[in-house]
């Protein structure tokens, strides 16, 4: 490959893409699970570092160095909640809650921090709707969800705070 088309010394800054951003003035609450996986995400981005000697090295460490610091501001903001002093009869952060749909159909979602969530497998983040919809409600609670397609009833049916 011809070096005229290999950007060597750009001024522009790295790309390093978003994390899932946080309300402005909300804390960074995360569950011991979720530290430990910023944690983990650290070491393996750490481990794979990149050669500035290498043909663009010098930018991919520039990104890298950017993301590691983004890493790093968004563990220094986490705060750990202790799901033991938390009211276990209502949906509080770390919840597994499970709710039953009109249909009798049951779903299971743990509210988690923003860096944890996972829709498809059942976290979803504490500032999601739907976690703020629950935040507070008790088993036997109806809440109602509005969605582009239309309003679903939930009813709570249990609430557990056992961590895995």
């Amino acid at each position: 490959m011809s070096r005229a088309f290999v950007k060597e010394d750009s001024t522009e800054p790295p790309l390093v893409v978003p994390r899932a951003p946080l309300p402005a003035g909300t804390p960074n609450y995360v569950t011991p699970r979720g530290l430990a996986l910023l944690h983990d995400e650290r070491a393996t981005l750490e481990a794979a570092r990149p050669d500035p000697e290498l043909a663009g090295g010098a930018a991919a460490l520039a990104a890298h160095n950017a993301r590691l610091s983004a890493l790093d501001a968004r563990i220094a903001s986490a705060v750990v909640l202790d799901s033991a002093r938390l009211p276990h009869d209502e949906v509080r952060f770390s919840a597994l809650v499970t709710l039953r749909e009109e249909s009798g159909d049951e779903k299971r979602y743990r509210v988690v921090g923003v860096d944890e969530a996972d829709a498809r497998s059942g976290r979803i983040a504490f500032t999601a709707p739907l976690a703020v919809a629950l935040s507070g409600r008790r088993v036997g609670d109806a809440v109602t969800l509005r969605q582009p397609s239309g309003e679903r009833e939930l009813e709570i049916t249990h609430i557990d705070y056992t961590q895995e």
